[in-house]
């Protein structure tokens, strides 16, 4: 079967992709060739294909940093892994073709039952966000999060493993309709910044207190009201900017709370602490077993429409994460 992919010849945006013929060869020392089933839409994917991520891969590439699939063939050294087998892959790009060669450090095994659509929007999300809230924000049962973007791939992500945690969650997003998702979700309160006062409502949901932790993929004019309102001893995650501006704040504001203003950075926690990240992947695969977190899927494509999902994600109307599949080969 002749291989293809969605190719990033010119990192311009994601209008410049072509689905072209792939020659991927044969599995060299430490690599894996994967069939792939279903790979997500993640927001570093976006800006990956603009040439604006830290991590900047050599032209051309085939994006898709999160995918999931069945293992055609295993290079001569590797030996945790077999073909047949299904398995997540995280942390390398390659995820929107119909096959991908990727290190077999980056695979992870699946548990049986568990879908290539869940499996394809799982780690990525929910790996950042267990990381942020219970490894950098040292979250406790019974505290208050600030999830901003809540509606989105990790904003959903966040309100799940919050709540699994024992936190209360209040949901920051800019439509009613994507609060009412979020309840669903099990966020107990909502905020829309579009139509409230941010820094009246969260002083009116939390007794004047503030959140305790703030989870911010979103950064942008928000930053600063909500650090304001943010309570004693408070941690201001800082995620990414999906709202396009990086913010800048007064660090007196830092004296006056006792806060801190912490750096997530999940691609090099998994790279320098690997031990760490399992033991986190494991609880997160518990949590998931027992149905306490399940990735919140906006949409299924066929990976024909990959530039139809980036553009998707451009227009911010996404709940969830989008997910493209190919078709089993017989």
């Amino acid at each position: 079967m002749t291989m293809h992919g969605w190719l990033c010849e010119n990192p311009t945006g994601a209008d410049q992709l072509q689905w072209k013929p792939l020659n991927l060869g044969a599995p060299g020392p430490g690599q894996v060739l994967v069939a792939v089933r279903a790979a997500s839409l993640n927001f570093p994917d976006l800006l990956t294909v603009e040439n604006k991520y830290q991590i900047k891969p050599p032209l051309p590439f085939v994006p898709g940093a999160e995918y999931s699939g069945v293992i055609e063939a295993i290079g001569p050294d590797v030996t945790n892994l077999r073909p047949g087998q299904h398995v997540a892959v995280i942390g390398a790009n390659g995820g929107f073709g119909t096959h991908a060669l990727t290190p077999a450090s980056q695979c992870l095994p699946l548990p049986p039952g568990v879908p290539f659509e869940h499996a394809a929007a799982f780690a990525f999300t929910y790996g950042t966000t267990h990381h942020a809230l219970m490894d950098r924000g040292q979250l406790k049962a019974g505290e208050t999060v600030l999830v901003l973007g809540a509606a989105g791939g990790v904003g959903t992500s966040a309100i799940q493993v919050a709540k699994a945690a024992g936190a209360r969650v209040i949901a920051g997003v800019s439509t009613d309709e994507k609060a009412a998702f979020c309840k669903s979700l099990g966020a107990d309160d909502t905020i829309n910044y579009s139509t409230e006062d941010v820094r009246e409502r969260l002083k009116a949901l939390t007794q004047g207190r503030g959140p305790d932790v703030v989870y911010d993929p979103v950064g942008g004019a928000l930053a600063e009201p909500v650090f304001r309102s943010i309570a004693w001893r408070g941690r201001y995650l800082v995620i990414g900017f999906a709202g396009g501006s990086i913010p800048a704040l007064p660090w007196n504001l830092a004296l006056l709370k006792g806060a801190s203003v912490v750096g997530v950075f999940w691609g090099d926690f998994v790279r320098r602490e690997p031990k760490a990240f399992a033991q986190a992947l494991g609880e997160l695969l518990a949590w998931y077993q027992q149905g306490l977190i399940k990735p919140a899927i906006d949409r299924v494509l066929p990976m024909s429409e990959v530039p139809q999902a980036y553009a998707l994600m451009a227009t911010r109307a996404v709940r969830g994460k989008l997910v493209m599949t190919n078709a089993a080969q017989p």
